[in-house]
């Protein structure tokens, strides 16, 4: 049985961002047990309008993005609102906040005003490039990145068409992983200086450093031995292999499984008499002939019978999945990861949990994701305001209420 409590339980943290990025790092804090408060203006975070829904502000993405969390809306244009936050900040260990400095800074809201009210705060500012860079103040979205660090460009190489972008959400939930480590580490810093600090985790750095420890190569060196780009991952040839009546994925990588393989097919002399495919070192070096070879092979048998020959050989194999299947996958359902809940508007949904297991530690059980300022009268309570002093907020426009 587990024997302690969450890992961040008695954290408290002020979640000032909207979309992917900020709210899958607070999602993921408060799968450790962090208290999360999630401040939205008065129309709520863009993403609840987003994607597959009951209801036009509990979109999909917002469903699965904000779980765990208490929602309070504060009008920051307002002084009310913003004494509001400021008070919420005195208490909070974590700020998190993807809003420009430069116009928090106009707000009265500035990282000099918020360190000399609450010394011990963290403030963690998901930006979309660093502030020592000449493009520090420009805006940033998921898609705009992805071009600048030149996601669009290995599409074009890879497959041969025009430029794209990866159909995923990619930069900000890189990048929203960066800050859940930079928080942490934040935290533990914290206990042993008794100080917080000012962390920034900027979009373009991050996925730049992404990209780059795969796709450096050549120009890994001074002067470079070749041009920037991973053969490996850039290979046409590299992806799920058609055989006679499907696809399948195959890794046949290491010494011992090419062997494996070639005794396999019936062709044992290819390992010694192949120069291409003698040694990692070769078969790095002709990796486009290479699995150019695995591609003419691959069509001469059916899934079945490929993978039966491939499993006997211990050599790694997958059929892709499509994405009705792995919604209904017995893996993630058996390992948490995929669970349903009510909520109290949007009815029996799916839920997303955690893809880590803690024995001692464990995740706390996550509330559905918050109605728009479904927690404004709880958390502002709190803070020590009176039931007449909410309504006044609430009629100077300054906060508002869930309907």
């Amino acid at each position: 049985m587990p024997s302690h409590e969450a890992p961040l339980a008695g954290v408290r943290i002020v979640d000032l961002t909207s979309i992917v990025l900020g709210p899958l790092a607070t999602l993921t804090l408060a799968g450790m047990g962090a208290d999360v408060i999630k401040v939205e203006a008065t129309e709520g975070d863009n993403v609840r309008l987003a994607g597959s829904a009951l209801h036009d502000d509990m979109g999909h993405v917002f469903l699965h993005g904000n779980r765990g969390k208490r929602s309070v809306v504060l009008h920051l244009k307002k002084q009310a609102a913003r004494d509001a936050l400021l008070r919420l900040l005195d208490q909070a260990d974590v700020f998190l906040c993807n809003v420009r400095p430069a116009a928090m800074r106009r707000l009265g809201l500035g990282p000099e005003v918020l360190r000399e009210r609450n010394p011990r705060l963290i403030q963690v500012v998901a930006c979309g490039y660093g502030s020592r860079g000449p493009r520090a103040d420009l805006p940033a979205y998921d898609d705009l990145i992805q071009g600048a660090v030149a996601i669009p460009e290995l599409m074009q190489r890879y497959t041969g068409g025009d430029p794209a972008y990866v159909p995923l959400s990619l930069v900000d939930r890189v990048t929203g992983l960066h800050v859940v480590y930079a928080v942490t580490a934040a935290l533990y810093a914290r206990e042993r200086s008794g100080e917080g600090q000012y962390v920034e985790v900027p979009m373009f750095e991050s996925a730049a450093h992404f990209v780059l420890a795969d796709h450096f190569a050549g120009a890994s060196f001074e002067p470079a031995l070749g041009p920037a780009g991973y053969d490996r991952l850039l290979s046409t040839n590299r992806r799920p292999y058609r055989t006679a009546d499907g696809h399948l994925c195959v890794l046949v990588y290491n010494d011992k499984h090419w062997r494996a393989f070639f005794e396999a097919i019936g062709r044992p002399e290819m390992f010694e008499q192949d120069a291409r495919f003698s040694s990692q070192r070769n078969r790095s070096l002709h990796i486009h002939e290479v699995y150019g070879f695995m591609a003419s092979v691959m069509v001469s048998r059916t899934t079945a019978e490929w993978r039966s020959l491939l499993d006997a050989t211990d050599i790694p194999n997958q059929v892709p999945a499509t994405l009705e299947e792995l919604v209904d996958d017995a893996q993630l359902r058996a390992s948490g990861l995929i669970g349903e809940e009510e909520h109290p508007t949007e009815g029996r949904v799916r839920t997303l949990g955690s893809p880590t297991y803690w024995n001692e530690t464990p995740s706390p059980p996550l509330a559905p994701a918050p109605r728009l300022g479904e927690h404004t009268n709880e958390v502002l309570g709190e803070l020590g305001y009176t039931p007449q002093e909410l309504d006044e907020l609430a009629r100077e426009g300054a906060i508002a209420f869930a309907a």
